[in-house]
Order: C-alpha cells, then sequence, then structure tokens
C-alpha cells in the first residue's frame, strides 16, 4: 500500500472522481457533474497539498481523501474506499493523513452519510453529527412571495471582501480561494447587500450550492431569489439542511419542494453556522 499526495493532474482528478462514486456512503456529492468534482479535486491538490491523500495497491487507486485548511476551520471534503479496500482501516489511515492537515484549528466541518460505519468514524473523531436535511424538486412559482424591499443583484470577484466578511461572522473563517471555484464553476452569484445586512448565494442551475447571511431576513430573501432563477423544468436542490436552518425549510415548503434525510453535517468546535448553507463539496 502507497499513500502519496494527490497531484494537480487530469489522472489524479479522475481517479478521485472514480473512487467517490464507488465508494458505498461516501460523504462525497458523488451525483456532482464528473467535471466539477474534477475541478474541486485539482483545485484543492493546489492550495491543500497537505491535506489531500491517494491510497494506491498494486499500482490502483484504492482510496482519497480531500480536505482543506481556512484560517481556523479545518474541512473533510471527501473520504472514498473502494469497496475491495474497505473494512481493513484504510480510511482511518486516510482520515488521520488529512487530520493533521488541520492541527492546530480549533473548529471542523464534514458532510458524512448515514452509514453505520462513517457515523462510528467521525464521531470518535470528535465530530457531533447534526441530522441534515435536503429538498427537492420542481418549484411551484405560485408559492414564490414578493421579495420586499432588499435588492438582490449579481455578483462577482469585486465582492470577493464582502463573501469572506459574511463567512467569517458565520463560521469564524472565510472561504478565501474556494470563492474562485465557485465563481468559475456555478452559473451565478447573488448578492444582497442593504442597510438591513449583507450575505450571498451561489446557484448552478436548481442546485443552491452556498448561502451565507447576517440575518435569516436577508438569507429567506436570497434562497427564494435563487430559486426563482431556476430554469422552468429543472429540478431544484438544497442540501445540507439542519434543524437550525428551518427559514430554508420553510421557503421550501412553501415553493412545493420535498423534504429528504440527508445524512449528516459533522462539526467540532462550533455550532451549525446559521443562516447558512453550506457547500456540499467545500462545506
Amino acid at each position: 500500500m502507497i499513500l502519496r499526495p494527490v497531484q494537480d493532474t487530469a489522472a489524479d482528478a479522475e481517479a478521485v472522481q472514480l473512487l467517490a462514486r464507488a465508494a458505498c456512503g461516501s460523504p462525497a456529492a458523488a451525483d456532482r457533474p464528473p467535471v466539477h468534482q474534477r475541478a474541486r479535486t485539482r483545485h484543492l491538490a493546489r492550495t491543500d497539498p497537505q491535506g489531500c491523500w491517494l491510497a494506491e495497491q498494486d499500482g490502483e487507486p484504492v482510496g482519497a481523501v480531500l480536505s482543506l485548511r481556512r484560517e481556523g476551520v479545518w474541512v473533510l471534503a471527501l473520504l472514498a474506499v473502494a469497496p475491495r479496500a474497505q473494512g481493513k482501516g484504510l480510511g482511518r489511515l486516510l482520515l488521520e493523513r488529512a487530520a493533521a492537515h488541520g492541527r492546530g484549528c480549533l473548529r471542523g466541518m464534514l458532510r458524512a452519510p448515514s452509514s453505520p460505519a462513517a457515523v462510528r468514524r467521525f464521531r470518535l473523531a470528535g465530530f457531533t453529527l447534526y441530522p441534515a436535511m435536503r429538498l427537492t424538486g420542481r418549484v411551484d412559482r405560485a408559492g414564490l412571495v414578493d421579495p420586499g424591499d432588499i435588492p438582490v443583484h449579481p455578483g462577482g470577484a469585486a465582492q470577493l471582501h464582502l463573501l469572506d466578511s459574511v463567512d467569517r461572522r458565520l463560521r469564524g473563517s472565510a472561504h478565501g480561494p474556494d470563492h474562485g471555484l465557485l465563481l468559475a464553476h456555478c452559473e451565478e452569484l447573488l448578492i444582497a447587500d442593504a442597510l438591513a445586512g449583507s450575505g450571498y448565494c451561489y446557484r448552478d442551475g436548481g442546485e443552491v450550492r452556498l448561502l451565507a447571511a447576517t440575518s435569516k431576513r436577508i438569507a429567506t430573501r436570497l434562497l427564494r431569489e435563487a430559486l426563482a432563477r431556476v430554469p422552468e423544468g429543472v429540478e431544484a436542490r438544497v442540501e445540507c439542511l439542519t434543524a437550525e436552518q428551518e427559514w430554508a425549510l420553510d421557503v421550501g415548503l412553501e415553493v412545493g419542494l420535498a423534504v429528504e434525510s440527508g445524512g449528516f453535517v459533522g462539526l467540532r468546535g462550533m455550532r451549525p453556522p446559521a443562516p447558512y448553507v453550506p457547500d456540499p463539496a467545500l462545506l
């Protein structure tokens, strides 16, 4: 067994993507478009080489872990072990290697599936596991209420300082370079910046990727606007909603989305950021 850093190459990105799809119960957003998965892998291989590892046996990839460190928060973005290598301690070894990248971080975040093995592994690692929900379905536009007096407009790289400021207020650290990845691979960034507060939301087709705001009022306005912009006939999707995000659940129910169980959001040294909808691939 060889453990080596993930390289910023198409071959390693493809290997990680295939492992994420093959690993039963992987905490990856394995149903994301392949181009997004590969871009995320290459991005983290550049920004966090010490937190991204690939396990190979007889020249074949059998496990991968991706993690990132942003200021005081360590995030586990992916832990995937091929079915033939499961149950042999490889997952624990990969997690330990990635966790070393977060040494000294007071806070941690991850997304976990409902599998007993994953729940045990992440709880033993010190994470509090919050049951999560997802919203899915076609948007019933009759349920989109009047937006009120909070303007929302498209954003871009010029607003990165605002995005980082909101991040720090909610989760104790900015997403920093991850905003560049999101800007490159999401359809649009929506910004709200008024006397009542500020916030932002990424939308990619029908998926709300990441939403953060300084108040529930701002967050609700952003989510309604994002859902209103989902193209006709496209399924909407909002993931990683804990009980602290009931405002988002209420918006989804207003527009006819269905509520499903969505595994867990794991947090260490922090409460669930609110109002906040994590990016499933970057949290």
